[in-house]
């Protein structure tokens, strides 16, 4: 018997419980670990949850969690090939695969699906308007999952996930902001210049040691706590 999708008071409590997870992270990659594990425990039948976040100009972001399915993750996103992941993040539409060890879309992937015992797949679209897009996807181990019900307690999964991981990479450009404000007064009360030169001795500090200024920014002032 297919399984059957939960009750609304029981997706609102998941919703809920959700919400508490990812707000309470002490990060943003805290925040996809655990949406990763949660997801993966919420829908029955999961094996894994892989998660694929896409910026502009950057590496992607890869977290998964469950007992089958690395291979394939290795196989779409350390060689950036294609996949049901990539393909849901790039087109941002849902994309399902009844059996992806026949699937021929995606011929790389299906040794590995078959030696991990990976059948249906259900990639759902993430959209982050501050940074990037994305997928989070559920492998099952029995073909032709999800179903209707199950399905839809995964699209809300994943639409509660965009926003508050849109809220949480809002929060962390702030912290960052903060950090570079704090370490810029640093430097302004090391060297007494002003503003304008304390932003270049930080650009130029990031730049020589290959970092983030944010990063940078982050040692100034654990330094000056140290020598406070």
């Amino acid at each position: 018997m297919e399984p059957v999708g939960p009750h609304p008071v029981e997706l609102a409590g998941l919703l809920h419980e959700l919400t508490a997870r990812l707000l309470s992270s002490n990060s943003f990659a805290q925040a996809l670990e655990r949406l990763a594990v949660f997801a993966a425990g919420a829908v029955p039948g999961v094996v894994r949850c892989s998660i694929v976040l896409i910026g502009e100009g950057g590496p992607l972001t890869h977290v998964g969690y469950g007992s089958a399915g690395t291979a394939i993750d290795r196989i779409q996103y350390a060689e950036a090939t294609i996949g049901p992941g990539l393909d849901s993040a790039r087109s941002r539409t849902m994309i399902t695969a009844p059996d992806l060890a026949a699937d021929a879309r995606w011929p790389d992937l299906i040794e590995a699906a078959r030696a991990e015992g990976v059948h249906a797949v259900a990639a759902i679209p993430l959209d982050l308007p501050r940074a990037e897009v994305g997928a989070l996807s559920l492998y099952f181990d029995t073909p032709d999952a999800p179903g209707a019900d199950l399905l839809l307690t995964a699209m809300a999964l994943a639409n509660q996930s965009e926003v508050l991981l849109d809220e949480l990479r809002r929060r962390d450009v702030q912290s960052s902001g903060a950090a570079v404000d704090r370490a810029i007064g640093v430097i302004i009360a090391q060297r007494g210049c002003g503003v304008q030169e304390a932003y270049d001795v930080l650009r130029d500090t990031a730049q020589r040691l290959g970092l983030d200024r944010h990063a940078v920014a982050d040692r100034l002032i654990a330094v000056a706590a140290r020598n406070a």
